[in-house]
């Protein structure tokens, strides 16, 4: 990644702040307004994740270029007590908290990829990229 930034996720004040810097780096690498905010909302919802499930954690943000395309690539990571059944939490409505269920699928649905990692008792990862399109 070139520009990075890193941001530890201890309140609800570093949300505001993780996803103004997702904001500020998608406009630096040339995304729209739109897609500026599909980023900062699919990056809200995992940080928000990490408030709720895990005691703290961090967001890093930086450029990503693979096979050709340019895009974003967020990587969300806490210590918290793991996924027991990542599929399960992919999928709209399911919740172990007093959320909607909307933040892991409601991610996916705004990212072109994400991914996954979590081991029970050591934490999660949660790896986004949104690609900048062709003509932009």
């Amino acid at each position: 990644m070139g520009d990075e930034r890193q941001i530890a996720i201890r309140q609800d004040g570093d949300i505001v702040a993780v996803r103004q810097a997702g904001r500020e780096i998608a406009a630096a690498l040339g995304f729209s307004v739109t897609d500026q905010t599909v980023i900062a909302t699919a990056i809200s919802e995992v940080a928000r994740n990490i408030l709720e499930h895990a005691s703290g954690g961090e967001v890093r943000i930086g450029e990503i270029r693979e096979r050709g395309r340019h895009g974003i690539v967020v990587v969300a990571r806490d210590d918290g007590p793991g996924i027991p059944d990542v599929a399960r939490a992919l999928q709209d409505g399911f919740s172990t908290g007093r959320g909607l269920g909307m933040g892991l699928p409601g991610a996916k649905r705004l990212m072109d990829d994400l991914a996954v990692e979590s081991s029970i008792g050591r934490g999660t990862t949660v790896r986004m990229v949104k690609w900048r399109p062709a003509d932009a």
